[in-house]
This record gives C-alpha cells, sequence and structure tokens, in this order.
C-alpha cells in the first residue's frame, strides 16, 4: 500500500509539473508571438485553464494538510483531549461542508457546458472546450478533500490528533540523539 501510495503521489507531481511546465512555454510562446509575430488570444486564455487545473489538481493530490497555512494558537496551547476533539470536529465539519455543497457545485458546473472557452480550441476536433470541463476539476478537488478529512477523522480516532510542529521537532530530535548513541 506504501508504495502504491508513493507511486500515486509521484505520478500526480509529474502530472501538476507538466502543466506547470506547459504553463511556462506557453507563456514564452505567447511573448515571441507578441513581439515578432501576430498575437494569439489564445495563449492567455490556456494559462489560464492550466492555472486552476493545476492549483486544484496539487491541492486535491499534492499538498499535505501541514503545508496549509492555519491559523491554530488555541490548537496548540489546548491539551491534547480538547485537540481531539477540535480535530474531530474540523475534519467533520469540513466533510459535511464539501459534502452539502458537493451538487449544487457539480449543478453549475454541469451547466456550464453550455459555454464555451472564447479561442482555445480542442486540438483533436477543432471544437472549443466546454467550461464543464475545464472546471469539472473543482469537483475532483472536493472529492479529494473529503476523502483526506475522512481519512483523517478515522484517524484520529484510532490514534490521536496529528502532532504539533513542536511534537515533531522534539520526536525527530529524540531520533536523532538515539541514533548517535547507537552509532557510538
Amino acid at each position: 500500500m506504501q508504495s502504491l501510495m508513493k507511486t500515486f503521489s509521484r505520478l500526480a507531481e509529474a502530472i501538476a509539473g507538466g502543466m506547470l511546465a506547459a504553463i511556462f512555454v506557453t507563456f514564452l510562446l505567447q511573448i515571441v508571438l507578441r513581439y515578432f509575430f501576430t498575437p494569439a488570444g489564445w495563449t492567455l486564455e490556456l494559462i489560464g485553464i492550466l492555472w486552476v487545473w493545476v492549483i486544484f489538481f496539487s491541492c486535491a493530490f499534492i499538498v499535505h494538510d501541514q503545508h496549509h497555512v492555519k491559523f491554530d494558537i488555541i490548537y496548540l496551547s489546548s491539551p491534547y483531549k480538547i485537540r481531539r476533539i477540535f480535530a474531530l470536529l474540523s475534519a467533520l465539519a469540513i466533510i459535511i461542508g464539501m459534502l452539502y455543497s458537493f451538487l449544487p457545485t457539480w449543478d453549475y458546473i454541469d451547466w456550464m457546458k453550455i459555454r464555451k472557452t472564447s479561442t482555445v480550441r480542442n486540438p483533436f476536433t477543432g471544437a472549443k472546450i466546454p467550461l464543464r470541463d475545464v472546471f469539472s476539476i473543482y469537483a475532483v478537488f472536493m472529492l479529494a478533500v473529503v476523502g483526506r478529512y475522512a481519512w483523517q477523522f478515522l484517524d484520529v480516532i484510532k490514534n490521536g490528533p496529528p502532532k504539533t510542529e513542536l511534537e515533531l521537532t522534539v520526536d525527530a530530535a529524540k531520533e536523532a540523539e538515539s541514533e548517535k548513541g547507537d552509532a557510538s
């Protein structure tokens, strides 16, 4: 299971990296077209589409919970049992909020099929891309967040709240000290 998760993580990072590379190449192409040839409006729209996909795809599959900005002064100063309650309540609130808003969000995303991109076309069919396809990544993001926080909810029930940064630092120092003692 661990190797499967690592493979999935590496694949997700490669996809996001590919999208960032496509943004960069499109940006360079935009500059060349603007100054040496006829400006192409599709480059700006493609960069916007890729940016939306990079943000939501990365937040769904790459960015870990500890990498998000948090206002956790009260959480960190609370005793272990209160932190457990906070962790359970926050995970449950996020799950409920995302699930509650999923169907209305999907209805809107699906409605966007009637609107199309202004200049970007499907390279295979030549048709303009429905905005439903552009914004469908947000539905994937919502489901990934629900899954992540459902897993976190179960993990808090089983193992307690996530360790604070201070606890992780102390554990790492103890581990380093232990390895240093073993080497002597």
